[in-house]
């Protein structure tokens, strides 16, 4: 499983970005996918996570201003960030689990695959 991160870039407070994360080398029917954020000298925390049926979970920080979505035609995981705020700079990685969990998981040590991630930076 390979997994590759786009769309992050410097945004003002308030504005919105796109990332993506395609997917390659993924056979299974049953998964979990999440997004990640790791800003300097801080933990790796959870965004937001999706199963394969389209069930997602995310954390309190985010909710109401990041949407998580799939399409599986282009085997790509979506992170629409809307309302950003200077606190949502850092690092944002992709994850896939092979074994499901509905919902997904916010536990950075659940998943088997990592992307290398791409920086969002919140300025003015």
């Amino acid at each position: 499983v390979q997994l590759v991160e786009s769309g992050g870039g410097l945004v003002q407070p308030g504005g919105s970005l796109r990332l993506s994360c395609a997917a390659s080398g993924i056979i299974d029917r049953w998964y979990v996918m999440g997004w990640f954020r790791q800003a300097p000298g801080k933990e790796r925390l959870g965004v937001g996570s999706t199963d394969s049926d389209g069930s997602t979970t995310y954390a309190d920080s985010v909710k109401g201003r990041f949407t998580i979505s799939q399409d599986n035609a282009k085997n790509t995981l979506y992170l629409q960030m809307n309302s950003l705020k200077p606190e949502d700079t850092a690092m944002y990685s992709c994850a896939f689990r092979r074994r499901w969990i509905r919902g997904g998981s916010l536990e950075p040590t659940m998943y088997d695959y990592w992307g290398q991630g791409t920086q969002v930076t919140v300025s003015s």
